[in-house]
């Protein structure tokens, strides 16, 4: 896919295009390929150490295993680590919305507001505006950690790098010939993936493995919803549903709050909580209203993520078979922050769900903010809310093989150009990234060399926890 000539547009799009070209001036393509850690780096240590102090204090082990389970689980939780060394990178200058921590496994299917399955990113928790290349930094790398753990060859990598990068050249040049409404409203449902997955594979004796593949996480994700939910987390004690405690992983209120707030002033904190949230949706009339609390717990979630406060909210709409479950997740700083300065909105619960709406298509109708909730240890925070499952799945990359890290790869490249191109200059970033594989191959070369940094990091972390230095394993 070519590059948009700017032969045949208007003034303005010559201009955005020859602007594109210019950056490259002050921030070469193949200057992304550089990474060595400076002198006075930060160690990441520190960093980790720095997080858990606003972290739930009996959480923190815990985000610790998960992240010790290998190289690839310490880089799901390392967004801080990576931000910090991004920030010494050369700067393209061509800023966009980012996702802040778009590593593979936080791309999937999920439910959009017209009930169909949607290909997307779908965590948003650092997202910030920045340098497109960051984001796709740290995509590139994930799939060159992934494929590490895999035991894939130096051959089988490079082709997955190759495709990630391909895949958001070529889908932000398709983007910057579209309309503005096309590129605004382009989607890519699981319908549309699986066409272009059959396509991509005619020719192959794999094809039929591959496809059930993929037909088995889209089988999957329509299977995990509410119902699902309600079936897996609630029981019925004295007549009335409680979420079932599982701790530390899932812990009711009451066992939080302890004899501070009666079961009634949490149900009435928490409507007013409900009833301001409802305030942030996108309509007037939301079916939210319907709905009515009936009890709510601390569910310990993701691997970054864990230590921060996260409450599973149950709701119940016409009777008790009619139910709703919600997430409340703590939005704290984004960890780019430090680099990029502040968000421009009064509460970080704001800047997720703001940011979020800009760079999905389609988001959950259920996605707002409520600032300030008080929570556990009377703090305020910040936290934004939406379905806690509906219609989510993805690919497990404990499994993925060669090829199909390859063509996930680049429908993961091609859902972050389709996102960036509705916050940033869609015009100017084609015209830096050109026809070539110039930057193609730039970023798969810091893939290798930021992976190779990672397995260091990790090897200090994991020492660092079996000394005694860092944390302290669950019991």
């Amino acid at each position: 896919m070519s590059t948009p000539s700017p032969v045949g547009y208007g003034s303005g799009f010559v201009a955005r295009h020859e602007a594109g070209r210019a950056a490259r001036a002050r921030s070469p393509r193949s200057s992304h390929r550089q990474w060595h850690a400076l002198e006075n780096r930060v160690n990441p240590l520190s960093l980790l150490e720095e997080q858990a102090e606003s972290r739930v204090p009996e959480l923190v082990p815990v985000r610790y295993e998960r992240m010790r389970a290998s190289p690839f689980a310490f880089y799901r939780g390392g967004a801080l680590l990576m931000a910090s060394d991004l920030a010494t990178t050369d700067n393209s200058g061509l800023t966009v919305q980012l996702c802040g921590d778009a590593h593979l496994s936080n791309f999937g299917l999920f439910g959009s507001a017209e009930r169909r399955l949607v290909f997307d990113i779908n965590d948003f928790d650092e997202t910030l505006p920045g340098p497109f290349e960051w984001d796709v930094k740290r995509l590139v790398t994930s799939f060159e950690i992934a494929g590490r753990h895999r035991g894939f060859s130096d051959s089988e990598r490079r082709a997955t790098l190759y495709a990630a990068v391909a895949g958001y050249r070529e889908q932000m040049a398709t983007s910057a010939r579209a309309s503005v409404l096309d590129a605004w409203y382009d989607t890519l449902d699981a319908e549309r993936v699986q066409a272009w997955l059959r396509d991509e594979l005619e020719a192959e004796r794999a094809k039929k493995r591959q496809m059930k593949g993929f037909e088995s996480i889209v089988a999957k994700a329509r299977g995990r919803d509410r119902m699902r939910a309600f079936a897996k987390l609630v029981s019925t004690e004295g007549g009335r549903m409680r979420i079932v405690a599982d701790p530390p992983l899932i812990v009711p209120v009451e066992d939080i709050v302890g004899g501070r707030l009666s079961a009634a002033d949490t149900e009435a904190r928490m409507q007013e909580v409900l009833a301001a949230y409802q305030r942030t949706l996108l309509v007037d009339r939301h079916p939210l209203s319907e709905y009515v609390y009936v009890h709510m717990a601390r569910k310990v979630v993701g691997v970054g993520s864990v230590g921060t406060r996260a409450w599973i909210l149950l709701l119940t709409g016409r009777d008790d078979s009619d139910p709703l479950f919600l997430q409340a997740k703590q939005a704290q700083a984004s960890v780019l922050e430090r680099f990029l300065g502040p968000s421009e909105f009064p509460s970080h619960g704001e800047r997720v769900v703001r940011g979020q709406r800009m760079m999905q298509a389609s988001s959950d109708i259920f996605l707002g903010w409520q600032p300030g909730f008080a929570g556990d240890g009377g703090l305020e925070r910040d936290y934004y809310i939406r379905q806690l499952q509906d219609w989510k799945g993805s690919l497990d990359p404990e499994v993925m093989v060669p090829r199909g890290a390859m063509l996930y790869a680049q429908v993961c490249g091609s859902a972050l150009a389709r996102a960036h191109a509705r916050s940033g200059d869609r015009v100017q970033i084609a015209a830096y990234l050109g026809d070539s594989r110039v930057f193609d191959e730039a970023i798969a070369d810091f893939a290798e060399a930021y992976a190779d940094q990672n397995e260091a990091d990790y090897r200090a972390f994991v020492d660092a926890l079996d000394t005694g230095l860092l944390g302290a394993s669950p019991q």
